[in-house]
């Protein structure tokens, strides 16, 4: 019986791009594969497989595409058909035209960071992590400082080879060079990297004794680091290619510098905003005046606590706290009282206080009426 035009049994025009000659086949391909279908249908399916597979390898090579459009079935060799390259088994063009998908999801044809078509993989190398410590000052307003971190540089026995002197490496027999290995099974055809040689493509039968074959050595290096003003906890800084070094000529990884603020002393960061607790003692609450509170990097600032102020009590110092990265304006600093009780008293101070306190009480409510409120709210509580 003779031959189906290649275009029909693929269903495309005469005029189809190589992608839709390769979407076609592919959806054929799926549907007609031995592997998914058995009793009665398979004889023909395998037959429908064996027709678009050999359409296929013939549509998808320019060359003999082109023969095929100017002579037919006549200007191209029927032997190079599916029929005889493995029968309804064999992957050929069916490996070819799945082979980006299959390939992203085993890791077939491409390493990280580039390579492809067989030959070696490369990888880039892992990031790495480093934990700076840094004040909140430092925080607050930038710096400039150096930090040291792994580097790897070529072994100056092997000059980067890993081979011990005098001897050199040799090509993987697993892989012959190429770095990856494929594996067939049932329906899939995968590529991976060949453990073996770890995809370099070569082996090395004399490691070098100064790097132990690996053809670099770790050392340390110092880097230039720009902390910016208004950086926070838990931030990171990225060094790009300071990380570790990437596989068969692959690029490096990027070095990650995370942020740790140090506790202060005084001051607490909330965001932008900067909280503090601001001893006031017990005359100077009652009677009111003016006290000073210090600032982050900028000196002090004067409050005018009211006469009465209580225990708690939270003034705000518009724009005296932190610009942070993102932020067009400065935060604020809330100053929280804390009412400082008299300690180690003399005699003399002890009996005047006696006497103050008698005449609080003789006084009334007028002198304590938070004390009031509170004990109306405890007689409510137990009724």
């Amino acid at each position: 019986m003779a031959k189906r035009d290649y275009y029909d049994v693929l269903g495309v025009a005469k005029n189809a791009s190589e992608d839709d000659i390769k979407k076609a086949y592919r959806k054929l391909a799926m549907k007609h594969h031995p592997d998914r279908n058995q009793g009665d249908t398979a004889k023909k399916a395998e037959e429908k497989f064996k027709e678009a597979k050999e359409a296929y390898e013939m549509l998808s090579d320019a060359n003999k595409r082109a023969a095929y459009d100017q002579y037919g079935h006549a200007g191209v060799d029927p032997n190079m058909g599916g029929m005889g390259r493995g029968g309804p088994e064999g992957f050929g063009g069916f490996a070819e035209a799945f082979g980006d998908i299959f390939g992203d999801i085993f890791g077939g044809g491409r390493g990280r960071g580039g390579g492809g078509g067989g030959g070696q993989q490369v990888y880039r190398g892992g990031d790495l992590s480093y934990a700076m410590e840094i004040s909140l000052e430092e925080a607050a307003f930038g710096k400039d400082t150096q930090i040291r971190v792994p580097s790897w540089d070529n072994c100056d026995t092997c000059h980067g080879s890993g081979a011990k002197p005098g001897t050199s490496t040799k090509t993987c027999p697993s892989c012959n060079g190429s770095g990856a290995v494929h594996l067939r099974q049932g329906f899939f055809s995968i590529q991976q990297t060949c453990p073996h040689c770890r995809g370099s493509g070569k082996i090395i039968p004399e490691p070098c004794p100064t790097c132990s074959g690996a053809g670099k050595l770790k050392k340390q290096k110092t880097l230039e680091v720009k902390i910016p003003a208004g950086i926070n906890e838990g931030m990171r800084i990225r060094s790009a290619g300071n990380g570790e070094p990437g596989s068969n000529g692959g690029p490096p990884g990027d070095l990650y510098i995370e942020i740790r603020v140090k506790p202060h002393d005084i001051f607490e960061r909330d965001g932008d905003d900067l909280h503090c607790t601001v001893p006031v003692g017990l005359t100077t609450a009652a009677l009111g005046g003016t006290i000073e509170v210090p600032t982050l990097g900028t000196g002090k600032a004067e409050i005018e606590l009211p006469e009465g102020t209580q225990h708690g009590k939270t003034f705000r110092l518009r724009g005296k706290g932190i610009k942070g990265l993102r932020s067009s304006y400065p935060g604020d600093l809330y100053c929280h009282v804390g009412i400082e009780t008299p300690v180690k008293l003399t005699e003399h101070q002890k009996k005047l206080l006696r006497e103050l306190d008698d005449s609080f009480r003789k006084g009334g409510e007028r002198h304590s009426p938070n004390a009031k409120t509170w004990a109306d709210r405890v007689k409510d509580l137990f009724k």
